[in-house]
This record gives C-alpha cells, sequence and structure tokens, in this order.
C-alpha cells in the first residue's frame, strides 16, 4: 500500500479553523498522511487572535529534523512563520533534507486583522523560500505586502503581480483574487510563462475562517499524490469551495469552513 506524507510547518490555531489544524484536516480528507511541526501557538477564536507565543527557532527546526530523518515527507506546506529567525531555520532544514515539492504560503495576517509575521521577516520570506517553492499561494493582500504595492483592482493587476512574484524564484504562483469583487472568485496561476484562470462562483458567507490554510494544505497534499501543480491546484479549488459553501456558524464572528464537505460530497454523487 501506498501511504502519501506531507508536512505541515505552521502555527498552532485553538480555533481549529486554520493553521496546523486546518492542514491536518486537509491532508486527511485527501487521503494523505500528515505530519505537523508547530512554529507558535495562538490563543484564537472565531473573533480574533488574542495571543501568540512562538516557539524558538531550536524547537521548530528539530521537529522538521524528526520527520524528516524518519518518516520523510512527499511534499511540505509552510504557513504561519512568524520570525525571519524561524524562517532561516526551515530553509536550511528543507535544503539539508532535499525537499523537492514545498507549497509556500506566506501568512502574514489573520482574518481579523491580527499580524501573524513580524515586518522584518518579509524579506527572509522572499529571500530564502520562494527560491525553494514549487508553489507560493499569496492572497491579494499578502500580494501586495509582498511587492510593496497599495493595492490590485482588476484581472490585469492580478496577472501583473503573479509574474513580479514568479521573478522572486517559485516555479509556480497561485496568487488568490479572493478579496477581489464579483460574482466569481477567480485565482491566477502562473508558471512562468503563461497565466490561466481558476474560478469558482463565489458563495456569500462571512464564515472564510481558514481558507488560505485550507487551499496551500490541498495543494501539498496534491503534490504530495504526485499530481501536477495544475491538477492539484484544481483539486484545492474544489476543496476548498465545498468547505466554504458547508462552513459551520460556529462562533460569534468568522467562523470556519467544513473540511469534509468535499469527501462528503463526492461520496453523495456515487
Amino acid at each position: 500500500m501506498s501511504v502519501y506524507r506531507a508536512l505541515t510547518i505552521a502555527g498552532s490555531d485553538s480555533g481549529g479553523g486554520a493553521g496546523i489544524q486546518a492542514d491536518l484536516k486537509t491532508f486527511q480528507e485527501l487521503g494523505v498522511f500528515g505530519m505537523s511541526a508547530l512554529t507558535a501557538v495562538t490563543a484564537q477564536n472565531t473573533v480574533g487572535v488574542q495571543g501568540v507565543y512562538p516557539l524558538s527557532p531550536e524547537a521548530v527546526g528539530q521537529q522538521i529534523e524528526s520527520v524528516l530523518s524518519d518518516i520523510g515527507a512527499d511534499a511540505v506546506k509552510t504557513g504561519m512563520l512568524f520570525s525571519a529567525d524561524i524562517i532561516a531555520v526551515v530553509a536550511q532544514k528543507l535544503r539539508s533534507h532535499r525537499v523537492e515539492r514545498l507549497v509556500v504560503d506566506p501568512v502574514m495576517i489573520a482574518k481579523g486583522g491580527q499580524p501573524l509575521l513580524q515586518k522584518e521577516a518579509v524579506d527572509a520570506l522572499r529571500q530564502l523560500l520562494f527560491p525553494m517553492a514549487t508553489v507560493v499561494t499569496p492572497n491579494v493582500p499578502e500580494a501586495c505586502v509582498l511587492l510593496g504595492v497599495t493595492q490590485l483592482r482588476t484581472m490585469d493587476d492580478m496577472v501583473d503581480a503573479a509574474r513580479a512574484l514568479h521573478r522572486l524564484g517559485p516555479r509556480y504562483v497561485f496568487l488568490k483574487g479572493g478579496h477581489l469583487e464579483g460574482d466569481e472568485a477567480v485565482d491566477v496561476l502562473f508558471d512562468g510563462a503563461e497565466a490561466s484562470f481558476v474560478r469558482a462562483p463565489r458563495i456569500r458567507t462571512k464564515h472564510t475562517h481558514g481558507t488560505g490554510c485550507t487551499t496551500a494544505a490541498a495543494i501539498a497534499a496534491g503534490l504530495a499524490k504526485g499530481l501536477p501543480v495544475d491538477a492539484a491546484v484544481a483539486e484545492a479549488k474544489r476543496f476548498v469551495t465545498a468547505a466554504i459553501a458547508s462552513a459551520l456558524p460556529l462562533g460569534a464572528g468568522i467562523g470556519p469552513t467544513n473540511h469534509a464537505a468535499y469527501r462528503l460530497q463526492a461520496d453523495g454523487s456515487r
């Protein structure tokens, strides 16, 4: 029996909707054995982040070493990394273990607006991890920070931004367009030569906590199973769209998506 393996290097969300909790749920739902290296513990719920408690770079590095030196990983996904020192350790460990399939989700800001990446760590993310990445998965606000621009308004802006992000070194850029207006949620996938558009109907709900983590984790799961990038991205889009459509109205704020929805939808169609 083939066992596909994926490692998430990210923060913990005590509310269960994002971070390593979302990643591990996504891996499981897509048939991949999930492992984790925590970078930070957050006190978090649907109304916001009440506290961020980063781990030491040494603790992060040892977790990665323990997993990759024994179990290994067919794909790795990074999420909340918090600091330049943690990013440096992550990059060193991934290089030393010759990780070939890497999804970098440049997590910077929580859904409620709280910062999850120190300002001085943005350069480290660009310089150390982007050149190693198979796919980077920024949303519009993250792309603006990475590129030093104020806003992206149109699909032409999105394509131009994807091209600029590609020049930072990743093989593919998957720029998510959920923050733009319109009846469709349109993302841009750029491979260095051509831009393609990944579309889904826009679902009108406020319960979207964890969608970025979930999307990147679903791409990593697809890569771990040997899918080409475009197929992994297409599956991830279907997965997160189903999760948003069946979002869970928990708590008083922005509720989480339903990570089981894609599998249940598939089971119901049989």
